[in-house]
């Protein structure tokens, strides 16, 4: 009890000293001990203010302070700005300061980096990145940016986003938007209550959004997306403008009506191409020339990404893509449109956000959220999707990076929400067939032939189209799960059908795969498949469990034993029902023949906060029935008894 006084009074002393050394604005004493709670990094200020002057221009104001309370909150120290012809940044200030506020160093504009932003598939790109950073490591610090961006195009509002990420707190930040009396433009809120407060300023109206004392958030495992976690607001316009292109986008119809009026026109297609495309198509049924055309495209192009200007949004003409045989997606996808128009078969040219686990789009907020331009060609029964920047994927399978999720379709009637097609448990299976020997040592040579499809062989083809096969060699050296081994074969095919698949052929040499103590043998029948997913205990689970990707993995082992072993202890067979998925194995010895059977089916879904104990209870039991062992002991130990 003594002690526990005596550090009571050290902190309060300790506090008194820090507040007479010294009262900056900014002094760390002065957060909120609730604030520190699980942070790495506190904004002390935030004020964004978007000051829209007409539909083709408005200034982005963004003054900021944070400070740093240890190194895992160092990158929110970086300054980073980018700027295109549409994008300049008209002036920034800077300033660092100690733990008690006091300030120790100040930038201005001219100490900014200023480095290109074009990424290596990039061939013309005006983005470029004003960068900034003190590079302090004293802890806790602080840092105040102020930044001043004007904006020649309103297609794109900053969205309010006051606490952007995990483990971080937020004492007071607001978002303005200031516009004409007669000008409209949209929000949704998500985590905010009530309206925005909204004033007069020099005839404008000033809309204003404002948040206080936001405890810092750890992201539990398989939470949902971060709107539904914290405090963000989208915005967008109604009337915008680009270049000299005027449009709108109260409703998705609008909208696509904007993106046709960039296209449109642009499909014209030199002679020799044309001839080509009837050389290819003639003769054929629909569905081959599709197949066809969209090879020809891949052979003859390659994806080179071209951002500049208004080209960021109007794809390049057809005739500049048969010529210079690259483009973006924007350029790709109209060209290949292009080519089905001229065999007779109608496209249509579709806006789509892409990435991997990164497809959301507020469906119900018309704005542009977009990144990536695909293809669809309708047909009677279903519609054929195509990714035209890609030179491997087959005809009407897109991937992970552009599935299941909302997409724009765009013609001249303009724009219409529609889902691209989503891959279940059926598609997305692994198929493992392994057949070993064991030798007397405990060396283990292994022949496995894995059939992976549908978005299970997506990194795969990834990997075998695009690095060397010393590369692959690395990447299985990564996956597989043993201690000492050799892969002295592997092997792959590809089936490039609408539902791709992948044949894996491994020879494999595992030594010390058993263990042989005395007379018994120790060995894991589960070769290859072995989770290694577990979950903490959390009886506090706040959030919702998503799984969006569902699959199917079902394993055959047969390991032929070195003669004279019986079974001592054979595992029972598992069967594991849950929510989330189910799960069997079961092993058996025939002969001088170990087999063994799993099968794992992973739903996909929406679970209940309170559902956690049983996904962790569920991942815990396949966790322990996939290291199950099974022990043999030789003929003659068993006649001694």
């Amino acid at each position: 009890m003594i002690m526990n006084r005596l550090i009571l009074l050290a902190l309060a002393s300790f506090t008194t000293l820090l507040a007479a050394a010294g009262d900056g604005d900014y002094a760390v004493f002065k957060i909120a001990p609730a604030l520190l709670k699980s942070a790495n990094a506190v904004i002390r200020q935030q004020d964004s203010r978007l000051e829209i002057n007409s539909s083709k221009n408005a200034v982005y104001k963004d003054h900021y302070v944070i400070t740093i309370l240890n190194e895992n909150g160092d990158d929110l120290a970086d300054f980073e700005e980018y700027y295109t012809k549409m994008r300049s940044i008209s002036s920034v200030e800077g300033y660092l300061y100690d733990m008690m506020g006091k300030q120790l160093k100040k930038m201005k504009f001219k100490d900014l980096e200023d480095l290109s932003g074009v990424s290596g598939s990039n061939l013309i790109d005006d983005y470029r990145v004003k960068h900034h950073n003190f590079y302090y490591k004293v802890y806790p610090y602080t840092i105040e940016y102020t930044v001043e961006i004007e904006l020649k195009s309103t297609l794109f509002f900053p969205m309010w986003s006051p606490q952007e990420k995990e483990n971080l707190s937020v004492e007071h930040s607001t978002m303005s938007i200031v516009c004409p009396e007669d000008y409209k433009f949209r929000y949704k809120a998500y985590h905010y209550s009530g309206d925005p407060v909204i004033t007069k300023e020099k005839g404008n109206n000033v809309s204003t959004w404002e948040t206080t004392n936001m405890t810092a958030i750890i992201r539990e495992p398989y939470a949902p997306l971060w709107h539904e976690l914290s405090t963000v607001v989208i915005f967008g316009p109604t009337d915008f403008q680009v270049d000299d292109y005027k449009g709108n986008m109260a409703s998705w119809q609008d909208f696509g009506k904007f993106v046709y009026s960039l296209k449109k026109d642009r499909d014209q297609l030199p002679d020799q191409i044309k001839k080509a495309v009837h050389d290819l198509s003639d003769g054929l049924d629909t569905k081959e020339k599709i197949v066809r055309l969209y090879q020809y495209l891949q052979k003859n192009t390659r994806y080179i990404s071209i951002q500049l200007g208004i080209g960021g949004w109007q794809p390049f003409d057809a005739t500049y893509v048969a010529t210079k045989a690259y483009g973006d997606c924007k350029a790709l996808t109209n060209y290949m449109y292009s080519l089905l128009k001229e065999a007779g078969i109608p496209s249509i040219y579709t806006l789509i956000r892409a990435g991997s686990n990164s497809g959301y789009i507020t469906d119900d907020f018309p704005s542009q959220q977009f990144n990536h331009v695909i293809l669809c060609v309708p047909q009677p029964k279903d519609s054929i999707w195509l990714e035209c920047t890609s030179q491997t994927l087959p005809a009407g399978y897109l991937s992970d990076f552009t599935c299941n999720r909302y997409a724009l379709l765009v013609d001249e009637s303009g724009g219409k929400l529609v889902r691209t097609p989503r891959y279940g448990i059926k598609e997305n299976l692994e198929n493992r067939n392994v057949k070993a020997v064991l030798q007397d040592n405990g060396t283990l040579n292994v022949n496995v032939i894995t059939n992976y499809g549908g978005l299970q062989q997506d990194e795969l083809h990834q990997l075998i189209n695009n690095v060397s096969k010393d590369k692959v060699k690395e990447y299985l050296h990564e996956q597989l799960d043993f201690a000492t081994y050799d892969i002295s074969k592997f092997d792959y095919k590809e089936n490039r059908t609408a539902l791709p698949s992948i044949d894996e052929s491994l020879d494999i040499t595992v030594s010390n795969y058993a263990n042989i103590t005395g007379k018994r043998l120790f060995i894991v029948p589960n070769v290859m498949t072995r989770t290694h997913q577990k979950f903490s205990v959390d009886s506090t689970r706040k959030f919702d469990v998503v799984f969006n990707f569902e699959y199917q993995d079902v394993d055959t082992v047969e390991i032929e034993l070195p003669k004279g072993y019986e079974a001592e202890t054979i595992p029972k067979d598992v069967s594991v029902k849950s929510r989330f998925g189910l799960y069997s194995c079961s092993v058996k010895l025939t002969g001088n023949k170990l087999y063994y059977y799993r099968n794992i089916e992973r739903f996909s879904g929406r679970f209940p906060a309170n559902s956690y104990e049983d996904l962790r209870q569920f991942y815990e039991a396949i966790y322990k029935a996939d290291r199950n062992r099974v022990v043999l002991v030789k003929n003659e130990q068993l006649k001694a008894f």
